[in-house]
């Protein structure tokens, strides 16, 4: 579930959003090699099996699971769901983390519920016969984002998981908050907020008043900001990243 996508140096751990896939990185793995040693994961429940309990934190003992053989802190990018993973390992293992690149999420979203937008993922008309007919349902950048993450089979493309499964993931955020394990946090950290974010409004900003957090809200990004804005994506990360390496430097 953990793949090496090479490069040397510092461990730097590029996790999904919900309903994607290691592959949704393939596009900035190639220079993120020139800041470390480069590895993705694909979360359980998207193309294995889940846990037993979907909760948040099923999932980071399940990401520890896979990480025992990196003995280096990592910094850690999370996209959506892949996020929110990242800073509550970090909250868990502080010890495993160094820094965090956390990408258009939140940590409350209490009183929301996705059971309408898992009627409509349920009624997709399965299976996608080709690629261009995923782009013509999804638009150019979902459709990247999910033809990197579908099965491909005989009869063409599928969802790579259980729509109930997709459902009660996002279903926990709905019932709970995470401003503690982020609190908790002891480590530096970017947010990256897309101008048209799925986050409840001004939390990410709130999130910004945790010391040694930056915040850039990326004009034009919807939720996938790496692929709806990659050069600007690529220039914050960058700057943030170059920017930890020089601090740690003076610290050894």
């Amino acid at each position: 579930m953990l793949h090496d996508e090479g490069g040397t140096g510092r461990p730097i751990l590029l996790l999904h959003g919900l309903m994607g896939s290691a592959r949704t990185w393939r596009r900035h793995v190639p220079w993120l090699r020139e800041h470390g040693h480069v590895y993705t994961f694909d979360a359980a429940g998207h193309g294995r099996p889940a846990p037993d309990e979907l909760t948040t934190e099923a999932f980071v003992a399940d990401l520890e699971t896979h990480l025992t053989g990196i003995t280096e802190p990592l910094v850690v990018i999370g996209h959506s769901m892949g996020a929110l993973h990242a800073w509550c390992f970090a909250a868990t293992h502080p010890e495993r983390v160094t820094a965090l690149v956390l990408e258009d999420m939140a940590p409350d979203f209490r009183g929301r519920t996705a059971a309408n937008w898992a009627a409509m993922i349920a009624q997709w008309p399965q299976p996608f016969p080709t690629g261009d007919a995923v782009f013509d349902f999804f638009g150019p950048v979902a459709g990247r984002y999910f033809l990197d993450s579908f099965v491909r089979r005989d009869d063409g493309w599928y969802l790579h998981g259980e729509v109930e499964t997709f459902r009660d993931i996002s279903e926990e955020w709905g019932s709970r908050h995470f401003w503690d394990e982020w609190n908790s946090i002891r480590v530096p950290a970017l947010l990256l907020e897309g101008e048209f974010t799925i986050t409840p409004e001004g939390q990410m900003r709130r999130m910004v008043t945790r010391p040694g957090t930056d915040h850039v809200l990326v004009d034009g990004a919807g939720h996938l900001v790496h692929d709806d804005r990659p050069d600007e994506f690529r220039t914050a990360v960058e700057h943030f990243l170059t920017a930890h390496a020089l601090s740690a430097s003076r610290l050894e």
